[in-house]
């Protein structure tokens, strides 16, 4: 058995300066395979209950085979309980590593080769120069054991699903932990051609075989694709690093909020030729709502739903005599959203982040209607998505085989393949995807629950690490705005939310370090709470104070027309006092 040990990875440079910026993410892009755009990149999900199989972008696709792509940077998940890794035990064993990692300072971080030294948070709201720098540090605490009777039953399923679900029965993982257990090599566990099986709880199964330092690579490549790299940290702190040293898919995530409203939009610009029915009710209930129920220890979640009539997108289609349809080219699409957003109406009132799915049924004379990609080839899903905005998909409808049939024609929409678009989209949204692994990597689907335990715990520790920026930012603001304007009053309840703000942090980065993610992301939530209210008091608008520099320059022009004859009035009077002092007394 492997003596237990752990392991320090060694420190990376990380950019040490760091200013917001006010760049906007690419507006939109095209969903498929074969536009391929930054940040949209297929890979199975499985399918959902009552409907074919379909990836994370929503495509209809033959049944996947053992291998599916996975994700391997970026895509794992963040985690306080620990992590996981195993290697080889005694032949016909399975051994595992238990992984733990804490961080000091402000977050957790990295896998053994991507660790940041430092990273810079911003400490205003707005465009200016840096007033605050956070730390980001990482430690790594590594268990070796031997599996117990109980796991080596369960290891001894027919499927590594079964034994997944077997598994996560006996196991205890908190939020963060991944357990890997290493199989042997003539295991049957595995399907031939499959050397990882990443399981849809907190837990995986390495083969052994071909050396310990191939075992090594799987192992890290595993570590880099369910757990927190550097990549996760730059997106959760996209907004206050360069430009330059980002790349195209930093800021395509929603950022961290205390909730989000969800709005399903049924967009018919033709009611007169097509009578269209939904029932949105039901999928969100039996598609949408199981997603939501695992989210919900993120953020909490509203749906709402319309149908609006007469609303188009505001381009006009392109005519393809070749495929008598219409067609969208990639670069029009940015201009599809704003006449569409302006009849929506709903992030008017909204106090949260709105996240809109339109589904659009083009009017009779432009029908049928397809989205092209960048290399004018048929978007399969005939949807895109806007980053931080929502997505779209167009819903063509046959024509009558009559053109004598009456008018309008009543539609059924297929509920199950618009959901199967929209979940990918939501996935996209919260920055939840993964690109390819190599064909020994096996990913398990993660059902109609939409995302894995793992994906869940990365989610968590990136909106950690996000919260405790935007206290950071958002008290450093607060104390620069006091410092610009001295007579400003702070009541006591404002101090009191400030004091509980600075005191939840300082909770959160102690939870962090001793791997308690849950918590730690709880005390993130009540941080943001209190800095919001103290830096939206209303008796700190700064309208109410003005710098001495304004009261001069308000004043004077008033005054000073009004003191000058009054001055000189009161001159003149001083020098008759004096003459009539000097002049002597007459005497009769």
């Amino acid at each position: 058995m492997p003596p237990l040990s752990t392991h320090r990875p060694p420190q990376h440079p990380w950019p040490t300066q760091a200013a917001p910026s006010s760049r906007v993410p690419p507006p939109c892009s095209p969903i498929g395979s074969g536009a391929r755009p930054s940040g949209l990149i297929p890979a199975p999900i499985g399918c959902l209950e009552g409907g074919e199989p379909f990836d994370w972008l929503g495509r209809a696709q033959a049944p996947p085979p053992p291998v599916v792509p996975g994700r391997e940077d970026g895509g794992g998940r963040g985690g306080g309980g620990g992590r996981s890794r195993a290697l080889p035990g005694p032949p016909g064993r399975a051994v595992l590593r238990r992984h733990r990692r804490a961080a000091g300072a402000a977050a957790l971080v990295e896998d053994d080769r991507d660790v940041p030294g430092r990273a810079a948070l911003r400490g205003d709201r707005s465009p200016g120069p840096a007033a605050a720098r956070t730390d980001v540090a990482a430690r790594y605490e590594e268990v070796y054991r031997s599996i117990t009777a109980r796991e080596a039953a369960a290891l001894g399923a027919a499927t590594p699903r079964e034994a997944d679900a077997a598994l996560h029965a006996l196991q205890d993982a908190s939020p963060g932990s991944l357990t890997v257990y290493v199989v042997p090599e003539s295991s049957s566990l595995l399907p031939q051609g499959t050397n990882v099986y990443m399981g849809k709880h907190r837990s995986a199964l390495v083969r052994a075989g071909q050396g310990l330092a191939a075992l090594r690579a799987r192992l890290q490549q595993l570590t880099r694709v369910m757990s927190f790299t550097a990549s996760s940290i730059a997106a959760a702190l996209a907004d206050r690093v360069p430009d330059g040293q980002l790349g195209p898919d930093a800021r395509r995530h929603l950022k961290s909020s205390l909730g989000y409203e969800i709005t399903f939009s049924l967009l018919n610009p033709d009611p007169k030729s097509h009578d269209v029915d939904w029932d949105i009710e039901g999928a969100v209930n039996r598609y949408v709502q199981p997603v939501l129920d695992k989210l919900s220890v993120v953020a909490n979640f509203s749906v709402d739903s319309q149908i609006l009539y007469y609303a188009v997108l505001g381009v006009t289609p392109r005519f393809d005599k070749e495929s008598s349809s219409f067609l969208l080219s990639a670069h029009s699409l940015p201009h599809v959203i704003n006449p569409v957003e302006a009849r929506l109406g709903s992030s008017a009132a909204s106090l949260y982040p709105v996240l809109n799915f339109l589904l659009y049924v083009p009017e009779r004379s432009h029908s049928p209607l397809y989205i092209q990609d960048k290399d004018g080839a048929p978007v399969p899903t005939n949807a895109f998505h806007s980053p931080r905005w929502g997505g779209i998909m167009i819903y063509n409808i046959e024509a009558p085989a009559s053109p004598q049939a009456s008018l309008p024609l009543h539609v059924d929409v297929d509920m199950v393949r618009v959901m199967e678009v929209f979940l990918a989209q939501l996935r996209l949204l919260f920055g939840i995807s993964r690109e390819e692994l190599p064909p020994e990597f096996q990913v398990e689907s993660p059902g109609n629950e939409g995302l894995a335990d793992w994906e869940l715990d990365r989610l968590l520790w990136a909106h950690t690490v996000e919260n405790i920026a935007t206290v950071a930012t958002t008290l450093t603001s607060l104390a620069q705005l006091l410092d610009q304007i001295s007579n400003i009053v702070i009541k006591d309840d404002v101090a009191s939310e400030v004091y509980r703000a600075v005191a939840s942090v300082q909770d959160a980065m102690a939870e962090l370090a001793e791997g308690r993610l849950r918590s730690a992301f709880q005390a993130s939530k009540e941080a943001v709470t209190s800095s919001e209210r103290a830096f939206f008091d209303p008796s700190l608008l700064h309208l109410l104070y003005f710098p001495d520099d304004q009261k001069f320059a308000i004043y004077i022009p008033l005054f000073l027309p009004m003191a000058v004859p009054i001055l000189l009035s009161l001159a003149k009077i001083l020098r008759e006092a004096r003459q009539r002092k000097k002049e002597p007394t007459k005497m009769d």
